[in-house]
């Protein structure tokens, strides 16, 4: 794991909104008396949520609310990934960059995002509305390469259909998430291949071996390999060894 660090610009201090503080209380609510340190985790989540990245005066607010030591959340936020440690763009842009997604191409959607947001990950672009960062699996290998924004998933891609992804956003647009190249989910890529007639599992089960016939569906004997094996032994002859 890379070495993560809080960011050394950071704000004068942090309050949960309203709203931000009513779910953290009813994380806090969700625990016996005396564990309410279970909830850092949400707490900091919604604390992202509200700000867009986990700041020193965050950590610190949460620690007092939870009754739990600075270190303590901390740790926490420096060992989840999850959590960004220094500021984001408007829209933070996770490029997948796995096995599968490399060998699919995500060389040409990092490039993309080099070209658009900035040279460099972490950096937020000059106009604010992005940054963008490498992550390990997205869990949609079957689709890749592919990258999040925000919580969208974007799949299927290519340099130029990052590039117009990118523009998009900068328009004020959301395109469509899912895949990017027409096919449907994770479907093979010139659509289904099987279980495309249902005239085939008209009645049921049917055994290729009985041929179909009436005995279909429920009614479907199923071969019994080995049965004439189970019946009564024959009598053996007076006399033969046991």
């Amino acid at each position: 794991m890379s070495f993560r660090r809080l960011s050394p610009n950071q704000p004068d201090s942090f309050a949960f909104s309203a709203q931000g503080k009513a779910e953290v209380d009813k994380w806090i609510a969700k625990f016996p008396p005396g564990r309410q340190a279970s909830a850092v985790i949400a707490a900091l989540w919604i604390g992202q949520e509200q700000e867009g990245w986990v700041t020193k005066p965050m950590i610190e607010d949460v620690a007092r609310l939870l009754g739990m030591p600075y270190i303590r959340v901390l740790e926490v936020a420096t060992f989840y990934t999850m959590f960004n440690l220094e500021p984001v763009g408007d829209h933070l842009v996770q490029v997948c960059t796995t096995t599968p997604c490399w060998l699919r191409g995500s060389d040409d959607v990092v490039a993309a995002c080099k070209k658009h947001i900035a040279p460099n990950p972490h950096t937020v672009s000059t106009d604010g509305k992005f940054s963008w960062m490498e992550v390990e699996c997205l869990g949609a290998c079957v689709n890749a390469p592919m990258m999040q924004i925000g919580k969208d998933f974007y799949e299927d891609l290519d340099g130029p259909t990052t590039e117009k992804i990118l523009e998009a956003f900068r328009r004020g647009e959301t395109p469509k998430p899912g895949p990017q190249n027409g096919r449907h989910t994770s479907e093979p890529a010139g659509g289904a291949l099987t279980l495309k007639d249902p005239q085939l599992f008209k009645g049921g089960y049917s055994h290729p071996q009985q041929g179909g016939g009436a005995e279909s569906g429920a009614n479907a004997k199923m071969p019994n390999p080995g049965a004439e094996q189970r019946e009564a032994p024959a009598q053996k002859p007076p006399g033969a060894a046991t």
